[in-house]
């Protein structure tokens, strides 16, 4: 079910003729452009790099990339980066216009600002690694005996992966040798969810069974016997992000159906707190880099949550219609702990910790201060960014779709957001403000699930039109179309280090995809 595009009409063919016998206007960067004076910011502590320096008016990306890692000494390990424009300088909230080509075409030549004002240019590093994109298909795995509902690869590294499916087993897949590992079994009913602890060594599994399992990520033997205490499925699981966890008790928080949201701790097996207060089934929880839980709910609200008393110390209301996912700015960092590109494992639990908070800090850091985003989306075709520390009214109102949103995702660096639709298509919002940015259209069926490369430059999207898609996130365009599943794709996740994607769905293959 590949997409084909319709043949083109006469008068197009003949306004693209015409087009083609006239000579086109080249739009040419200006030589004699004046000076301009720029003040260089770094985007996470604000502090100003040098002074005020004088450059020329059409001085490229490129160019303004290397005068900042000379300013910074950083000539001989370059460090990318990208630049934007503060349009007001003293409110760092105000609009901010990205500088993808040169000072002239972004700034000058529409009249944001003229060569008499002082530019304050924003920089910061983009991912000093880059992800191939995945282009084959290398195995189509068999095992799973109905539909697979979830995916998620270790945050360790690619080779390893877990998928959740309807034939009440969860499995562990090597995917370096592309053969499954081991089966889960001890679910009564399909398995909805499947989620990885952050030190990678333990797996939960939340089922239609009304239970929860934990199993050992290496041995594939279950940690105990069910655990029971929700009286309706489980529909999602977080875990306690590495740098909050107790020595030796990990914790982790599972909602349900029947409304409530319950925390349990991992080695003693038990419900450590129940969160009650939605009044219909919750959707999504997560669990923040600042020890709070944030949970959605077809109540429409979302509400947040301290982990102690298991109080409810928000509740954000403006979605007209069941809320169905939600993302955290910092999802990618507590997704993967300690783990990063570097391979790095530090020793000792302390260290690991340490280096956990430091990742996490690092990756929430805006403008000096710690900040979490949350966005949301909903059954009411709109989406919502929300900056739950500032306050309970959302920073933005992203609307666009035409038919409900069923998933949202971060993208790692914190800069954009990703939304997939029924309506057939994927948008892309500034995470900063929700403001859009543009529309990836390719898939002719319902996108379920998307999910960004580690570099935060590329997208891949699942579809009920049995294709994957990976997009430039830069230029907003399909880089590679994936087909080869035979039925609808229900879930999809990029490995955290970049190298392979998995996908699960309908026809009960899973398939890994590599460069």
């Amino acid at each position: 079910m590949s997409t084909v595009l319709p043949p083109k009409t006469k008068r197009v063919k003949r306004e693209e003729l015409q087009r083609a016998r006239e000579q086109q206007p080249l739009d040419l960067v200006p030589e004699d452009v004046p000076n301009v004076v720029v003040q260089l910011r770094a985007s996470d502590t604000g502090n100003q790099l040098g002074g005020e320096l004088h450059i020329p008016g059409n001085a490229t990306a490129q160019q303004l990339d290397q005068l900042v890692n000379k300013l910074l000494g950083t000539e001989d390990d370059r460090v990318p980066y990208t630049f934007s424009l503060l349009s007001n300088p003293n409110d760092p909230d105000s609009n901010v216009i990205d500088i993808t080509s040169d000072l002239w075409t972004a700034v000058l030549k529409p009249g944001l600002k003229t060569t008499e004002d002082v530019l304050t240019l924003v920089y910061t590093p983009q991912a000093v690694f880059r992800v191939r994109a995945v282009s084959r298909c290398s195995a189509a795995i068999a095992g799973h005996g109905n539909a697979i509902l979830a995916t998620q690869f270790s945050p360790a590294s690619s080779s390893r992966m877990v998928t959740a499916s309807g034939d009440g087993t969860a499995r562990i897949w090597d995917c370096d040798t592309e053969t499954p590992m081991r089966t889960l079994k001890g679910h009564k009913n399909w398995v909805l969810v499947a989620s990885w602890s952050p030190n990678a060594k333990l797996i939960a599994t939340g089922s239609m069974d009304n239970t929860l399992r934990l199993w050992d990520s290496k041995t594939g033997k279950p940690l105990g016997d069910a655990m029971k205490g929700h009286t309706k499925w489980i529909t999602s699981i977080a875990w306690e992000p590495y740098h909050l966890q107790k020595d030796g008790a990990p914790r982790f928080v599972s909602s349900s159906k029947d409304t409530t949201i319950r925390v349990w701790d991992a080695t003693l097996r038990r419900v450590e707190v129940t969160l009650a207060g939605h009044t219909a089934a919750v959707t999504c929880v997560k669990w923040a880099g600042d020890g709070r839980i944030y949970s959605t709910s077809q109540d429409k609200t979302i509400r947040i949550w301290e982990t102690t008393h298991g109080r409810c110390l928000h509740t954000l209301t403006a979605h007209a219609h069941w809320v169905n996912h939600m993302a955290l700015s910092t999802d990618f960092v507590i997704r993967t702990a300690y783990h990063d590109h570097t391979r790095d494992v530090p020793d000792t639990e302390e260290g690991k910790r340490q280096k956990a908070k430091e990742r996490f800090e690092k990756a929430a850091t805006i403008g000096g201060e710690i900040v979490e985003r949350l966005a949301t989306a909903s059954d009411d075709f709109t989406m919502y960014l929300w900056e739950p520390s500032k306050g309970n009214k959302p920073v933005a109102r992203m609307m666009g779709h035409q038919k409900a949103v069923n998933h949202v995702s971060f993208s790692p660096d914190g800069r954009l957001i990703a939304s997939a639709s029924f309506d057939n298509s994927v948008k892309l919002w500034n995470a900063r403000d929700g403001k859009y940015i543009t529309t990836l259209r390719g898939h002719v069926a319902p996108v379920y699930q998307c999910a960004f490369s580690a570099d935060s430059r590329l997208l891949v999207s699942s579809s009920k039109d049995s294709t994957l898609k990976v997009w430039d996130v830069r230029t907003g365009k399909l880089h590679t179309d994936l087909p080869g599943h035979q039925d609808e794709v229900f879930a999809v996740d990029w490995s955290p280090d970049g190298a392979k994607v998995a996908s699960g769905g309908k026809d009960k293959a899973v398939r890994l995809w590599k460069h």
